[in-house]
């Protein structure tokens, strides 16, 4: 096989995009290959490294802050692969040293695309509306409020004066595989991640502004000097006149997050009240309010469509992929605590994210239909 041939069908094998055929052709190219590792000088890994480095998916995300995925180690490992590579006279070490199985079966499934703009708003009278299916502009006028769909994944609620309002209450939902971003009333906006819903009024006109979330929201909250804006959810409330903060609090987490980007709010649960500064973050657990200095900008990581992992073990990551690429995961009880630090894009489909994840040696990845297997 000639060297341009072979390169193709190593960067095909590495995006997770060999046919059979091609799997079959690379098998057999690689047991021809010499075992024999001839020397590379220092100069050549460096040059390597900075080449790979800079081709690396990792890098392509949506958020000014990236974090090395790979450790340093592991760096030069595929550094030296790519000097293997370029060779073509090491295409065993290339293979061998990355600890990619070619004999690995390609399960045949359907390409898992990333999540997108997709949401169910409910309206006060029980009326549903699918806001994949409708086309932007108005959606409803009732009780004194224009609700309209704008694009980019968003819907816009505006008051009119002077019109007789009472309290109506609109929920909208994100299924797995969605996001959606919605401004309130009052000015108010929040980005909604997949398997979320929130549950507000149509107009605030008590002396508090109140709205119900499940799952995870980022709030950028409209400030009101005499009327505070309150997020319930299952097991606290957070208070605020005007700031930004992310709220995690899903069902199949541990714990209810709550990290302060900017202003100031109050966390109350079970009795108990605590006060955020910015880059603070409280953990809500068994009752217990525990409140740790945090990179904020790590927890709206999903706003930029991003993945960021700072020493964060495997099983949180793969609920986070399990909802964002509407997938189900399984995977040994002995791997859940494995950390992973690094950036990917969340516009990856979910071949590429776990090619990159399993470039670690740390973990493989089985893929059958939309069911995720995880293997050492």
């Amino acid at each position: 096989m000639k060297r341009t041939e072979a390169e193709e069908l190593l960067n095909k094998y590495a995006n997770g995009n060999c046919t059979e055929e091609e799997l079959s052709i690379l098998h057999t190219w690689y047991l021809t290959q010499s075992l024999d590792v001839p020397e590379i000088s220092a100069e050549e890994v460096e040059m390597a490294k900075q080449k790979v480095w800079d081709s690396l998916p990792v890098h392509e995300t949506g958020s000014s802050k990236t974090v090395q995925l790979f450790p340093s180690k592991l760096i030069k490992r595929i550094a030296v692969a790519a000097v293997a590579v370029l060779s073509l006279s090491l295409g065993y070490y290339f293979i061998q040293k990355n600890h990619w199985n070619l004999n690995k079966p390609i399960a045949k499934h359907e390409q898992i695309l990333p999540g997108g703009n997709k949401a169910v708003l409910t309206l006060a009278d029980g009326t549903t509306v699918d806001l994949n299916h409708v086309q932007n502009g108005l959606l409803s006028h009732s009780n004194g409020t224009n609700i309209v769909k704008a694009a980019d994944g968003k819907i816009v609620y505006n008051n009119n004066a002077g019109e007789t309002k009472s309290v109506a209450w609109n929920t909208l939902s994100i299924p797995a595989g969605g996001y959606y971003n919605v401004i309130l009333s009052d000015g108010t906006v929040v980005w909604l991640n997949a398997k979320s819903s929130l549950k507000y009024p149509t107009e605030f006109t008590g002396k508090d502004r109140i709205v119900e979330l499940n799952g995870e929201g980022y709030f950028e909250v409209a400030h009101r000097n005499n009327q505070p804006f309150k997020v319930i959810t299952e097991h606290q409330t957070v208070e605020v006149l005007g700031t930004h903060f992310n709220i995690n609090a899903y069902h199949d987490e541990q714990s209810t997050t709550t990290t302060l980007l900017e202003g100031s709010v109050k966390v109350i649960a079970s009795g108990t009240q605590k006060i955020l500064s910015p880059n603070q973050q409280a953990k809500l657990m068994s009752g217990s309010i525990n409140i740790t200095q945090y990179n904020a900008e790590n927890a709206i990581d999903w706003v930029n469509n991003d993945f960021i992992f700072d020493n964060e073990d495997l099983s949180s990551i793969m609920r986070k992929i399990s909802r964002w690429y509407n997938v189900e995961v399984s995977y040994p009880s002995h791997l859940a605590n494995l950390e992973f630090t690094g950036s990917i894009s969340r516009s990856k489909n979910i071949t590429q994210v776990l090619k990159i994840m399993e470039l670690t040696g740390m973990v493989n990845f089985k893929v059958e239909g939309r069911r995720i297997t995880v293997m050492q």
